[in-house]
């Protein structure tokens, strides 16, 4: 009988050990996987959360990875397969998450395989121009494609299935205009190929380096896809306000992501460091000087009902132009 107090004794300590140990996190270091090369909007807001998100994680380092290619679906395809203990993240979107794995054949996750950790920042997209097409708008643009329908206007995107693909395909199919897409691994080589005048056109996240590039006019932009002008660029006009584009309403966000079966306490510690760190003064601010929109808190389990409802929005926007795997 003693025999088996001592041993009952035994493990209650070291079940509680364990337990203790468990909750315990972080130990060692944190991989935040950006799915795009360094230099964009994705890169842009991992890196202003990181260095305040691993302080209130306890001084853990957080090593940022970039994995660009296949529309984001590389990186998030190495967070899927790594262990789901919470010490590898992705900062992604609904891009790379949702529009991916139905636009490239050889995506094997789904949307649901991740569980949204924290969501920070809302932002729009601006259509922009390279500047040897000397076009100050719209109509101008639309006025130029049909003169020369002999040479369909190129777009740049990030990838199949990328929201700025979805959104040069709906633009494509409400003007009914020949347009040639052309992917790139992320934003920073679309931008020098803009720039340089190698493609047309490009639908463009509002963060990151890209209001600065249109500012100093770089690129020319032409309009944004939100329903109020852009605060930062109030001289370009919701697109949605042109006849016949009245749908070219999007917009698009940026978040934390883990595997769906990291367990709840590591969670909740990502949770509250991550958005710790926006409210950090100096980030808010950078990430506002951009035109983002920073989002309220949320709980893990409320993010759990936005995100799903994000899924379900997002595949209707892929569905209405029909977008097929390839």
């Amino acid at each position: 009988m003693k025999f088996k107090n001592v041993l009952g004794g035994l493990l209650v300590a070291v079940s509680a050990i364990g337990s203790a140990w468990a909750q315990n996190y972080p130990v060692k270091p944190i991989t935040l996987i950006v799915p795009y090369p360094a230099g964009g909007p994705s890169d842009f807001f991992a890196r202003k959360v990181q260095p305040d998100a691993a302080a209130k994680l306890g001084q853990q380092p957080m090593i940022i990875e970039n994995i660009g290619g296949a529309g984001g679906s590389i990186g998030m395809s190495k967070l899927i397969n790594a262990p789901a203990d919470g010490y590898t993240l992705s900062a992604g979107s609904p891009m790379e998450l949702v529009l991916a794995p139905m636009a490239i054949q050889g995506v094997k996750y789904k949307p649901e395989d991740f569980k949204l950790v924290a969501q920070f920042t809302t932002t729009n997209t601006i259509l922009a121009v390279r500047n040897s097409l000397n076009i100050k708008t719209v109509e101008d643009l639309l006025a130029y494609a049909r003169k020369n329908a002999d040479k369909p206007l190129s777009y740049g995107s990030v990838g199949p299935g990328s929201l700025y693909h979805l959104i040069g395909e709906k633009f494509s199919q409400l003007t009914k205009l020949q347009m040639l897409h052309v992917p790139y691994k992320g934003i920073a080589p679309l931008m020098t190929d803009l720039m340089g005048g190698q493609i047309d056109m490009a639908f463009l996240p509002m963060g990151g380096s890209i209001p600065q590039t249109i500012a100093d006019g770089k690129v020319q932009g032409l309009a944004v896809t939100s329903k109020t002008p852009h605060p930062l660029f109030k001289q370009f006009p919701p697109m949605a306000t042109i006849k016949g584009l009245e749908a070219m309403e999007f917009d698009i966000w940026s978040g934390i992501q883990v595997h769906k079966n990291t367990p709840d306490h590591v969670v909740s510690a990502l949770n509250k460091a991550f958005y710790a760190s926006v409210e950090v003064p100096e980030t808010r601010k950078a990430f506002e000087a951009n035109g983002n929109v920073i989002l309220p808190s949320r709980t893990p389990a409320e993010l759990a009902r936005v995100y799903q409802g994000e899924i379900e929005r997002y595949r209707a926007i892929a569905k209405s132009i029909n977008l097929q795997p390839q």
